[in-house]
């Protein structure tokens, strides 16, 4: 178990760019898959982007290919998402997900890993 704690969020006009952060504590970072994930007002939660626990691969929703970036520092215990080329339907809760690497990735992409954040706040003008 990991205690997840989300930041970065903020309002940014469209073609923008913003960097989420999420700090983890509680367990061996290095242990643990990543992955981000937004709820827009009215909508269910979807997949947006996720890394392996040795940040060797990275996965992406076909919306936000090409635009955004997911990292992550094993020294600071922290994941990030690079946001560029912002849009509107960008607008959404961002949260931050976490599964343990005796897991497949592929849990955590479908919705199944156990830790969540609180999640940050993204708003895009137009």
């Amino acid at each position: 178990q990991v205690q997840l704690v989300e930041s970065g969020g903020g309002l940014v006009q469209a073609g923008g760019s913003l960097r989420l952060s999420c700090a983890a504590s509680g367990r061996t970072f290095s242990s643990y898959h990543m992955g981000w994930f937004r709820q827009a007002s009215g909508k269910e939660r979807e997949f947006v982007a996720a890394i392996t626990w040795s940040g060797g691969n990275t996965y992406y929703a076909d919306s936000v290919k090409g635009r955004f970036t997911i990292s992550r520092d094993n020294e600071k215990n922290t994941v990030y998402l690079q946001m560029n080329s912002r849009k509107p339907e960008d607008t959404a809760v961002y949260y931050c997900n976490a599964q343990h690497r005796k897991n497949t990735i592929r849990s955590l992409i479908i919705g199944n890993g156990p830790d969540w954040g609180q999640g940050t706040q993204v708003t895009v003008s137009s």
